[in-house]
């Protein structure tokens, strides 16, 4: 286990950052900004279990931990594990992303068929998960423009894509299952 004693170092003070590896880069290069979306989806979710109880808790809980693993995998661009270094890369896997697939058919087998557009609202949970939507969302952008310049695993990309559709279908589960979802109103139709 890695012990953080001291929390600044000095050494990004030129506008620079280690990658997992200990490769510097400057701290907006995409890669960087990839992952640190990441970090700033982990604090959004924080910010939707304020809200949440039970299982959606557990759910969103687990989803940090995977959000954890998805910053290590990022921050590491070797793709390749070398079993011989002395702290291989982490890497999000396929089934990570089937677990998001197996929660999201069983919180959509209680919604009714959506017939409108929802505006982000109803619940407080439900309009954090939105936020929280929106940013995956926002983080797989990055992602997917990170896997046109660089060698990226593929899984990383499939969890953000699953995982901003986690977060739209269980913000309908926080709005009573849908119920209380905001629908959206055309303008025509006003």
């Amino acid at each position: 286990m890695v012990v953080l004693n001291k929390i600044y170092t000095k050494t990004g003070d030129a506008g620079e950052t280690a990658l997992g590896n200990g490769v510097r880069v400057a701290k907006h290069s995409l890669r960087v900004t990839t992952y640190g979306t990441s970090d700033e989806l982990n604090a959004t979710v924080g910010m939707a279990r304020l809200q949440a109880s039970g299982e959606m808790d557990e759910m969103l809980a687990r989803i940090q931990n995977d959000l954890f693993d998805l910053g290590a995998d990022l921050c590491r661009p070797d793709i390749e594990r070398d079993a011989e270094a002395e702290y291989p890369p982490l890497r999000m896997v396929a089934s990570q992303v089937a677990r998001l697939e197996g929660e999201i058919d069983k919180m959509n087998s209680a919604l009714e068929p959506l017939r409108s557009f929802i505006l982000p609202g109803g619940s407080p949970l439900s309009a954090h998960l939105h936020v929280c939507r929106t940013v995956a969302r926002r983080a797989e952008r990055l992602c997917v423009e990170l896997a046109t310049m660089e060698t990226i695993n593929s899984d990383a990309v499939k969890y953000l894509n699953r995982l901003s559709d986690w977060f739209f279908v269980a913000a309908r589960v926080a709005n009573s299952n849908g119920s209380k979802d905001v629908l959206w109103v055309p303008g025509d139709n006003r």
